[in-house]
Formats: C-alpha cells, structure tokens, sequence
C-alpha cells in the first residue's frame, strides 16, 4: 500500500451504492429467523457463509432473496439499518445513499411502511449519533414487470417526502433500462432524481439507455463503459459519476481478480468513478475493506485517492455546504 492505513482510515468517505437488504449478516439472519419463526435452509452460520460462492449475478440474487424472508418487522429493518451504520462508522463515512427494494417485501406481504419506517427510524438515529447524513432511494426491481413498478410506485405516493430518488436494480441480463421508459418518465414527473444499475453484466448500451431513456444523473455500477469510447467520452463531458464496486465485481466474476479492475482506467479517462461495497455482507466488504484492498492490488496513489474521495462527495446529493465543508476536509488531508 502506497498510502499509510492510519491515513486511509481518517478519509472521509461516501458510500452512494449500498442496497440495505445486502448488509444481511448470517448472524443476524439467523438471530431474526429466530425471532419470526423462520426456518433457514442452512444448519448455522458456517452453513451459510459457505452458500456465498457465487457464480454469477443471479446465483447471488437467488440468495439474496431468500434471506430476506428473515425480514418482517419494523423492529427488523431498524436492527439492520442500524447494523450497517455501526460499521459505516468505523469506516469513516460521512455520508450514505442508501437503496432499499420495496418489491422484495411487499410480495410476503410486509407493507411499504413498515419497511421504510424501519430503515428511516435507524438513519435518523445516525445522524444525531454518528453525524452520518443520509438520503434514502426505492429501487424498482428490473426483472419484475414495468407494471408491478407502478404499483410500488402508487404504494410510495403517500411517502414520496421522505423519499429522495429512486433507482433500478436487480438482474441486468435479459432486462434492459428502456424496459422502465414509461415508469421513470413518470418518477421524472413527479419530481424523483434518478439512478439506475447498468454495465456491470450489461452491455454499454444499457449504459446509453440508463442515460438517454431514462435520463438518469449517476450509473450505479458502469465498469463495462470503457468497451465503447464514445460512451467513455459522453459520460466525461456530463460528469455522469460512476458508483463503482470493486469487491462485489470481483466476487460475482464481473473480473477474476482485483489487480485487473478499471478502477484507475476509469479515473484516467476522466471519469466520477466512486468507491462502494453494494451488497457487503455477501461479497466480503464493507466501504472501507473496499477503499483498502483497491489501494493495495492497484496501487493506488494519495492523489488517486483524494481524487476518488472528492468524487464521492461531488456525486452524491447531500447539500450544498455539507458538500463544501466535506471538500475542504479532504483538501486538507
């Protein structure tokens, strides 16, 4: 590592791609399974863990899904928000961007508010504790119907205040951005900033239609970007930021190791790449094992990382001063 640990670790971070479903620890799982008399397929923890071999996205997904049967209560998304933010914490985070997936709950029959009662009640509590702001994103499932989006969205109408955007995620193979055109033209309507999975096992193209179609301000994942220079060169004159995931990119075989990820390509070329964990508790870590391992496999210099820290806070949506007092920190370090 080029950079001392000490100094790393004091870094003010960001964390703008953080799905809060994917912090599910086993142990909590378990420990909730428990408590809603859930039966889990796995005989402990070490069971579990051992499931987190993934192939590819979909084989991640797969898992994913099943865990979040363990989540019923209000009480359960508060413990697993609060969960994250302990370790953000320690991370050196400032500010977080969290994504929660309505769809995932609503269809066992949990309802929208106790799922964004849960996750808002520990973010608050953050704040005043940690000093850690926050903005919250519902994401639309993509491999669900453009209509059963619509239904979700007409669930989040009454909660559209403490809403800060929305995103899409989910399986990017086989269901491209333009698939949602009606249902974002309609969040852009009502007013909802946008964001949207794209170029991690989808091609550039679903990189131009995150862009054009659904006129998105950031790409959530973007790495396959650099196969098209024209694309490359469009994202660099918007200053359309990157929210990049190294560790989970490696884990779901996106690259088999982490000394070949873009991360400094995509700074080369001019580009808002930012640092994030995705879903960590399933792919190995958290932001700040994110920060530390790309330091170390790719080198990367003091200024890389200022550069990579100062993107994160001009990509994120937190407001205009908190934004310049977070710059003026970094610039000082």
């Amino acid at each position: 590592m080029r950079v001392a640990p000490d100094w790393l670790a004091r870094l003010p971070k960001t964390e703008l791609h953080l799905h809060i479903e994917g912090t599910l620890e086993p142990e909590l799982m378990f420990a909730l399974a428990e408590r809603n008399g859930v039966a889990l397929p796995y005989a402990d923890v070490d069971a579990l863990r051992a499931a987190y071999d993934f192939n590819d996205l979909q084989s991640f997904l797969d898992l994913y899904y099943a865990g979040a049967d363990v989540l019923r209560t209000e009480a359960d998304f508060y413990d697993l928000t609060r969960a994250y933010l302990l370790r953000a914490h320690a991370d050196g985070v400032v500010h977080v961007e969290i994504f929660f997936d309505p769809q995932t709950h609503t269809v066992r029959g949990i309802s929208f508010a106790t799922v964004l009662n849960g996750i808002r009640r520990a973010l608050a509590e953050g704040e005043c504790e940690f000093g850690i702001t926050y903005r919250l994103i519902l994401c639309f499932l993509r491999h669900l119907p453009e209509s059963d989006g619509f239904a979700t969205l007409e669930d989040a109408m009454p909660y559209l205040a403490q809403i800060d955007g929305v995103g899409l995620d989910s399986s990017e193979s086989g269901h491209p951005p333009q698939k949602f055109a009606r249902l974002f033209a309609r969040c852009k309507a009502l007013g909802l900033p946008r964001v949207a999975h794209a170029g991690e096992e989808g091609p550039p193209e679903y990189v131009w239609q995150a862009l054009n179609v659904l006129d998105v301000s950031r790409i959530d994942h973007g790495v396959r970007s650099l196969e098209d220079p024209v694309l490359v060169a469009e994202l660099a004159r918007r200053r359309t930021p990157l929210t990049v995931c190294p560790l989970s990119n490696v884990r779901l075989k996106v690259y088999e190791r982490l000394e070949q990820h873009p991360l400094r390509q995509l700074l080369q070329a001019g580009l808002v790449a930012t640092v994030n964990s995705d879903d960590p508790a399933y792919f190995g870590g958290y932001v700040g094992e994110n920060w530390r391992a790309c330091a170390e496999a790719l080198g990367l210099t003091r200024d890389e990382l200022l550069q990579l820290a100062c993107n994160g806070i001009t990509a994120s949506w937190m407001d205009a001063a908190d934004k310049a007092r977070w710059l003026g920190v970094v610039e000082a370090m």
